[in-house]
């Protein structure tokens, strides 16, 4: 049994060595497999770090593009609201200037029609400057009351019934900017 038993034995050890050399086969084979990924995955979170990298830089910059665009339209704005009315002005020199001619030409003036014609003329040029900038006459004669545009400031009785809820007479001109009133225009209204 001795000669049995050492075979047994040396079957015995072929077998573990066996498995020994499969187990180590399969833990070399893991460990390359192991290898061969690890440069794929640390490679990917190199592009992933990247990437998050420049995807940052990218919201930084139109972040503070955005600052600067806003910055720079507030500002446009308040110059605006500061200098708006510039070119409105600027169109009403002219007539400024004709009326200190007027004014003028009143203490010299020997004839009051010429001086009534000047200021005719220069009221005519203050009308078309008006035109030239949007604004225009709210016109009440013989119009129906309209408590958009005219503003009651004294009632009357009707003359007659074709005359009733209509403008008789008007004691302050009005003014409209397009379609918005600057000014109502003060009307005495037949009732």
């Amino acid at each position: 049994m001795d000669k049995k038993e050492e075979k047994e034995n040396l079957k015995n050890e072929e077998v573990q060595e066996e498995t020994v050399d499969t187990a180590a086969e399969a833990a070399g084979a893991e460990t390359t497999e192991e290898t061969a990924e690890e440069p794929t995955l640390e490679k990917q979170l190199e592009e992933a770090n990247a990437k998050i990298a420049e995807l940052t830089d990218k919201i930084l910059r139109l972040h503070a593009e955005f600052d600067n665009y806003k910055k720079r339209n507030i500002k446009e704005k308040a110059e605006l609201i500061k200098n708006g009315g510039e070119r409105v002005l600027d169109s009403f020199l002219p007539v400024a200037d004709d009326m200190e001619r007027a004014l003028v030409a009143i203490e010299k003036a020997e004839e009051i029609n010429a001086v009534a014609e000047g200021v005719k003329l220069i009221h005519e040029k203050l009308m078309q400057t008006f035109t030239k900038n949007g604004v225009s006459v709210i016109q009440t004669k013989d119009a129906v009351f309209d408590t958009d545009v005219h503003e009651a400031v004294a009632l009357i009785p009707a003359p007659s019934e074709d005359v009733k809820g209509k403008v008789v007479d008007c004691i302050q001109t009005g003014y409209m900017l397009n379609d918005k009133v600057l000014r109502h225009a003060k009307v005495v209204v037949a009732q």
